[in-house]
């Protein structure tokens, strides 16, 4: 194990055990690297890591802290991975949307707080089922940033991981990942064609760039009969 691992997994269980409370900034980099007898490079990795699995944010000027929305408990599992998409994880087979709507508007608190936007910013609300050959497989609905690039309907109708990477050269890092099951909402029985009282699987993440910068906020919903996929991409490594 690397030495930012090390101390990444240091800083990790102080988060855990609330030594670092929710909302509390990090000391600065410099007091971290005399902590740890290291250098501001190697604490930078370290951090990179919480914020990628999205236990830390980093607001330009003024500072690192531990998300207030980070919690740890046995109602959902967690998994840190690459972003979820469909059209990546299901390669040899035709992925395509139908029910697609797509908006901008001014962010909420609550996805100011997982994008880490200011007052004022605007996101596309985007949601669409994915079909594969043909069969309804999820229900996204997904808050994307408009600052990350400009998404069109068209692009919607594909994949928009695969038009982020080669139209924007944007490369993905993982995902803090909440997983859960629910009974089916109103939107799932017209979207996805299930029953009313049925369990769905429900995957909620926040994706990130390399950078560390959320790009995406994201709600998918899987009939139980698809599961067992979803449980197989979630494992994947």
């Amino acid at each position: 194990m690397y030495k930012y691992e090390k101390i990444s997994q240091t800083l990790r269980k102080k988060i855990m055990n609330h030594e670092l409370q929710p909302g509390v900034m990090l000391p600065d980099q410099n007091q971290l690297a005399k902590e740890f007898n290291t250098t501001r490079i190697t604490i930078s990795k370290a951090i990179q890591i919480l914020i990628i699995e999205g236990l830390v944010y980093s607001k330009r000027g003024a500072g690192t802290f531990v998300r207030k929305d980070v919690q740890f408990n046995d109602d959902f599992n967690t998994d840190v991975d690459k972003p979820l998409g469909t059209t990546m994880t299901h390669p040899n087979k035709k992925v395509t949307s139908k029910h697609i709507h797509l908006t901008a508007r001014i962010a909420t608190k609550d996805e100011q707080e997982h994008l880490l936007l200011e007052d004022g910013e605007t996101v596309y609300v985007i949601k669409r089922t994915r079909l594969i050959d043909g069969k309804p497989f999820s229900y996204e609905q997904t808050i994307m940033p408009t600052k990350i690039a400009t998404i069109t309907k068209e692009i919607l109708q594909k994949s928009v991981y695969e038009y982020l990477q080669k139209e924007h050269h944007l490369e993905f890092a993982g995902s803090h990942r909440q997983i859960m099951a629910r009974k089916v909402s109103d939107e799932d029985v017209h979207f996805l064609g299930e029953k009313k009282g049925d369990p769905i699987l429900v995957i909620s993440q926040v994706n990130y760039l390399v950078d560390g910068t959320p790009f995406e906020y994201s709600e998918s919903h899987f009939p139980y009969q698809n599961s067992v996929v979803s449980a197989d991409i979630k494992l994947e490594h």
